[in-house]
C-alpha cells in the first residue's frame, strides 16, 4: 500500500512539472505574450509576414506588429524607441551604430536586377549596369538590344534596396532615375508595363511579369547568392535599441525563433539565405 501511495505521489509531482497531465499545456511558449512592434524596410515585408506566421505557431499570444515605411525611417523608430524592431535591408552606417543601434543580421538577399519581358538583353556587366544607372549608357542597342531609350527605375532616397545598391556598384549620388518609386512591388509592377525600362528589385519577389538580367554572366539566384557568385547582395537587419539581451522577452522570443530550425527554414522558405551557412 505504500508503495501505491509512493507512486501516486511521484507521478503528480511530474505532472506538475509538465503542466498539468491531461489538461492544457503551459509551455514555455505560452508564458510568452504581447505585441512586437517592427518598423522598416518594404523589401522585407514578405519575409516580415511569414516570420509573423510562424511565430503565431509558436506563440499564440504573441502577435507582430509591423509597418512598412522604408530603412531609413525603420532605423529612426528604433533610435527614437518608438519600435522595438527595425527591418533595414542595407548595413548599418557608422553613425547610427554610435546611436546604440544593433545591427542583428537575419539574412542575405539578392538585388535583381529586371528589364520589361520584351526586352532581348539576358546579360550586363557591372560596369554597364553602373553606367546605364547614371547615364552613360541611354539606349538599349549600345548593349545588344533593339534601338528603345532605357527608362530607368529605381527606389526612393531612404531605400534600403536604393542604398545596397548604389553602394555595391560604386554610384551612390551618381543615378539619373527616370522615376523613383517608394515600394518594391512599385518597381516590379513598373517594368512590367514599361517598354525598354530596367529597375531593381528584391530576389524574393522575382516573379514571372518581368525578366531577371544575369551580371557578369551570373544569375541572380539563391545558389549564386549563397556562393558568393552573385554580386548584388546585402543583408537584412533587424536592428535592436542595444543588444538583444536587452530587450524585452518578447522581443528576445522573436529572434530566438528565427535562430530555431523553424525560422530557419522560413528564411529559405521565401527564397533568402541564411547568414554564416
Amino acid at each position: 500500500m505504500k508503495k501505491k501511495v509512493l507512486s501516486v505521489l511521484i507521478v503528480f509531482m511530474m505532472c506538475l512539472g509538465l503542466a498539468g497531465c491531461g489538461g492544457g499545456s503551459n509551455s514555455a511558449s505560452d508564458d510568452i505574450s504581447g505585441k512586437v512592434s517592427l518598423n522598416g524596410s518594404t523589401s522585407m515585408e514578405k519575409f516580415v509576414n511569414a516570420l509573423s506566421e510562424g511565430i503565431k505557431e509558436k506563440y499564440p499570444n504573441l502577435q507582430l506588429e509591423a509597418q512598412f515605411t522604408g530603412s531609413g525611417a525603420g532605423l529612426e523608430a528604433v533610435a527614437s524607441k518608438t519600435t522595438d524592431i527595425g527591418d533595414s535591408s542595407r548595413s548599418l552606417t557608422d553613425e547610427e551604430k554610435e546611436k546604440g543601434i544593433e545591427e542583428n543580421i537575419v539574412a542575405i538577399d539578392g538585388i535583381a536586377t529586371i528589364t520589361n519581358k520584351s526586352n532581348k538583353v539576358t546579360n550586363l556587366t557591372k560596369d554597364q549596369l553602373a553606367k546605364i544607372y547614371t547615364g552613360q549608357i541611354t539606349n538599349w542597342k549600345d548593349l545588344g538590344g533593339q534601338d528603345e531609350a532605357i527608362v530607368v527605375i529605381g527606389r526612393e532616397a531612404g531605400s534600403g534596396t536604393r542604398g545596397a545598391f548604389e553602394e555595391l556598384l560604386g554610384i551612390e549620388e551618381q543615378c539619373q532615375y527616370a522615376q523613383e518609386l517608394n515600394e518594391t512591388g512599385a518597381v516590379l509592377a513598373k517594368v512590367a508595363k514599361t517598354s525598354g525600362s530596367i529597375g531593381y528589385v528584391s530576389l524574393d519577389v522575382l516573379d514571372d511579369t518581368v525578366s531577371p538580367l544575369q551580371l557578369d554572366g551570373v544569375e541572380p539566384s539563391e545558389k549564386t547568392v549563397k556562393d558568393g557568385s552573385y554580386a548584388l547582395q546585402r543583408p537584412f537587419v533587424m536592428a535592436t535599441n542595444g543588444k538583444i539581451s536587452e530587450q524585452s522577452k518578447q522581443v528576445q522570443a522573436v529572434f530566438d525563433f528565427i535562430n530555431s530550425d523553424d525560422g530557419q527554414k522560413i528564411i529559405e522558405k521565401v527564397g533568402l539565405v541564411t547568414p554564416n551557412k
